[in-house]
């Protein structure tokens, strides 16, 4: 089947802060690869071939205080993506509390060829709703990416990286998104695993315009975490995390996914359609 990884993390190594890029290469045999793959798209790209995987979404978003990552990781990740647009979905994410005009910043990020934004509330430490306590910028950002038709993916779920404030990071925070910005796309990153699946559950089916990924789950307990997936198979995108913690390798993910007992219509809207209709595919130049 032809697959879409959505949630894949090529980032800057250089900014990462010593104790968060620790994390990441704990366990990891293959970090020399994950170097090679951060510096030169035209490996990275061989990679997929590897794996089976035709387009990738690389996430990537602003945590100065957390991560390491600055407002130039979202030039930094849009000329990475320049190198094969077709195939490679630029994320970037501009932090409210860390730009002058939060809504010029993102109509600037899709000029760019940003793709999609990301909000990774326990890494940047500010709740998805917290423009309904008075983040204003963060109404902003809101604003312009539904006026540029530009999906915001939202973490939902817990994180071990040191810092990280996990209260931000239930996925019902983001219930107002969509209530408040009806034609916005929102995706739930991880299904708000492991402790609040049922409330990205309720969300997806609740909201016309909210989805969710199930990339940082294990394949083989999916159906453990979601056990009526197939119901919303038309809201689910694939995806994997890797090379995050915990994650091995993208391909075993994609075997393992196909081995669950799905019919093979929802694998396929779940591994490409999904994705694909959300995220268009471009060509070069």
């Amino acid at each position: 089947m032809r697959v879409i990884d959505i949630h894949i993390h090529i980032q800057p190594l250089h900014m990462f802060k010593p104790h968060a890029l620790e994390l990441i290469k704990r366990g990891r045999r293959d970090y020399a690869d994950v170097e090679r793959y951060s510096a030169d798209p035209a490996a990275f790209l061989r990679f997929l071939d590897d794996a089976g995987v035709e387009r990738a979404g690389l996430i990537n978003y602003v945590s100065p205080d957390v991560i390491g990552f600055t407002p130039e990781v979202n030039d930094w990740v849009a000329r990475y993506c320049a190198a094969k647009p077709e195939r490679l979905i630029a994320f970037g994410s501009v932090h409210p509390k860390y730009v002058a005009d939060a809504g010029a910043e993102v109509d600037r990020l899709v000029k760019i060829g940003i793709r999609g934004l990301k909000v990774h509330p326990s890494h940047q430490v500010f709740s998805p709703n917290a423009y309904r306590d008075g983040l204003g910028p963060l109404a902003a950002i809101y604003e312009r990416a539904q006026a540029n038709g530009l999906p915001v993916m939202v973490h939902t779920g817990t994180s071990i990286f040191p810092g990280a404030r996990n209260v931000h990071a239930q996925p019902m925070l983001a219930d107002d998104i969509s209530v408040d910005y009806p034609d916005l796309v929102v995706i739930l990153a991880h299904g708000g695993r492991p402790l609040w699946m049922e409330e990205a559950f309720f969300l997806v089916r609740r909201h016309k315009n909210m989805y969710m990924d199930v990339s940082g789950i294990p394949p083989q307990k999916l159906l453990e975490y979601f056990p009526r997936l197939e119901e919303i198979a038309d809201k689910v995108l694939f995806g994997t995390d890797w090379p995050g913690p915990g994650v091995p390798d993208v391909r075993g993910n994609i075997q393992k996914f196909l081995a669950l007992p799905l019919s093979e219509q929802a694998q396929r809207k779940i591994l490409y359609d999904n994705a694909a209709r959300l995220f268009p595919a471009r060509r070069s130049g």
